[in-house]
């Protein structure tokens, strides 16, 4: 990608509508040297795809664990240490009562569906399940709805990829499926509880401990706009850190700055490896470069 060495840079950027970023994206924070293209979809994770395989984007929000995936497969971009999104995730793995109460464990030998076995919720949702309530993931057929952005990248084996249009929420209900991690798009319905107990609390108890708030999007920059422009990464870094503040008081999110972040991150990469998403293990450094590593808010 080619980008001019001084003045105004005019960024093609991938990033949704959410209260930390609408100061961002109505002009309210701003930089003479950065003009935005929000040319994305309204929903972003639908223009992860074409970044990591058509370098659609100069910037924007990219899933953690695509940018993992896409680090392992050597696509050129780099990761700015400004989370986007981020939340508990013990509430999104849902089931429905009328075929009887569920625990976590319940689920191996059992059919669970996610949209993609390679979705952030779903990484964070299974790790939890693994190291908190004992799941084999191994015994569980993941049933999948949309293939993995990377084309690099196959699902493990014990995924199952459904037919084009299969709802997840209806089959939760129906009963053909056993589970779903289904996030923010499980079905409002009155038979719907959440796999594990108490799930809201269970993940405050977590966070206690482990003071981590599982990050779901981070803001990554083309490696070429890193190399050749420092000063509008430091803009950008501003802006998105400057539109969170703007945005006032929008819950627990994960902190600004690579430090304050790594123990999540590496969580991330343990659980990415351990759940054969991604091909290699990575260090929390390489997703970094010079013009990234040192940017705190």
């Amino acid at each position: 990608m080619a980008y001019p060495e001084s003045g105004p840079v005019r960024l093609r950027t991938n990033l949704a509508d959410y209260p930390v970023t609408m100061a961002l994206k109505r002009g309210e924070v701003s930089s003479p040297l950065v003009e935005f293209d929000f040319c994305g979809p309204k929903t972003a994770h639908n223009g992860f795809k074409g970044m990591v395989r058509e370098n659609a984007y100069d910037a924007g929000e990219l899933a953690i664990v695509t940018f993992l995936q896409a680090k392992a497969y050597g696509k050129p971009y780099v990761m700015l240490p400004a989370p986007i999104s981020g939340r508990m995730q013990h509430h999104t793995i849902g089931y429905s009562n009328k075929h009887g109460e569920m625990s976590p464990k319940d689920i191996e030998g059992k059919k669970v569906g996610v949209r993609s076995y390679a979705q952030t919720t779903g990484l964070w949702a299974r790790g939890i399940l693994q190291h908190e309530y004992g799941v084999d993931l191994d015994k569980v057929t993941w049933l999948t709805v949309d293939e993995g952005h990377l084309a690099e990248y196959q699902d493990p084996p014990n995924t199952q990829r459904l037919p084009k249009g299969s709802k997840l929420g209806q089959m939760l209900i129906d009963g053909e499926i056993a589970a779903g991690i289904l996030g923010n798009d499980m079905p409002d319905d009155p038979s719907i509880r959440t796999l594990i107990p108490d799930a809201k609390a269970a993940g405050k108890q977590w966070y206690e401990r482990e003071r981590i708030v599982p990050i779901n999007h981070m803001f990554v920059v083309h490696q070429d706009l890193s190399r050749t422009r420092p000063d509008v990464i430091r803009e950008l870094f501003r802006m998105v850190v400057e539109s969170r503040a703007a945005a006032g008081e929008v819950g627990l999110l994960p902190p600004f700055g690579v430090e304050a972040n790594r123990k999540g991150i590496e969580l991330a990469i343990d659980w990415a490896l351990e759940q054969r998403i991604i091909p290699r293990r990575l260090s929390v450094d390489e997703l970094f470069d010079e013009n990234t590593a040192g940017l705190t808010a």
